[in-house]
């Protein structure tokens, strides 16, 4: 999103976008094995978990690789996010180091998400980092780092991606409330029972579909900046699967990929 956005206001560049998508890749699987291993090491994968098998909880990777497999992951995230930040700002300016601190942050967020000590995931605080750094961040910075500029409207589309997200993040955490209350994982489902996640879960699509419409509102100049309004019926039918599955673990593939689809209908509406 980011990226078609930077194109869209005509300052685009394909090594900034690459290793932006290579930085964010690293992230993403960095955040994935963190989880791994910090819910195994916690306990919520381990009391009567209905998802599919974890890599540490099943014994296919020892707890010891996991944690070789983080460093590994959070040193290629670092290695990616200097090297993208060095392209953008064509050496070791004052904003480099602004933004190194700010990928630094993304990776600590990475790992303590449900793992280390003190994991917020456990206090409910999941939803809010996901949005900031899927959303905000995410689209704002990549957006930044292509025109070094800040431009108010953008907000809407990042909080549309952060929304989004934060509702496949929910769809997760609706699927695993019985465990999840058992092992301590305060997440917001818990907090809330399941009638209200799923009232939770509309808002955010509906939040995310509003933000886009209002974005192309008032920065509408053809008719193809509509294109995104055909991903909308995917999030209208996975609101009403959510609503309606006992276990809606397989509402959360399709709310990944309907997010993806919305980007590539948003971008594509944007540059041509």
């Amino acid at each position: 999103m980011g990226c078609f956005l930077a194109h869209s206001y005509q300052n685009f560049s394909w090594k900034i976008s690459l290793l932006c998508f290579l930085t964010t890749i690293f992230l993403q699987i960095l955040s994935n094995f963190a989880n791994d291993s910090g819910d195994t090491q916690n306990g919520a994968d381990l009391v009567g978990r209905i998802g599919p098998a974890r890599a540490v909880q099943s014994g296919v990777i020892s707890p010891k690789q996991m944690l070789k497999a983080i460093y590994i992951t959070g040193f290629l995230a670092l290695f990616s996010g200097v090297c993208l930040l060095y392209v953008a700002f064509a050496g070791f300016s004052q904003q480099f180091f602004y933004f190194l601190g700010l990928g630094l942050l993304s990776i600590l967020a990475a790992y303590t998400y449900t793992a280390g000590k003190k994991p917020y995931g456990y206090a409910g605080l999941g939803d809010i980092s996901v949005f900031i750094f899927f959303g905000l961040v995410g689209v704002l910075g990549t957006f930044y780092l292509h025109t070094k500029n800040f431009e108010i409207l953008t907000i809407l589309p990042a909080i549309s991606c952060g929304a989004f997200a934060t509702a496949v993040l929910n769809i997760n955490n609706i699927r695993d409330i019985v465990s999840d209350k058992k092992a301590g994982k305060i997440t917001i489902p818990v907090r809330l029972g399941k009638s209200k996640a799923i009232f939770y879960h509309w808002f955010l699509l509906i939040l995310g579909m509003i933000c886009a419409f209002i974005f192309v509102l008032f920065t509408h100049k053809s008719a193809t900046n509509w294109l995104f309004l055909l991903s909308f019926p995917l999030f209208i039918f996975n609101g009403k699967k959510v609503s309606e599955l006992e276990n809606p673990d397989p509402m959360l593939k399709v709310m990944a990929l309907s997010t993806l689809l919305f980007v590539i209908l948003f971008g594509i509406g944007q540059i041509i």
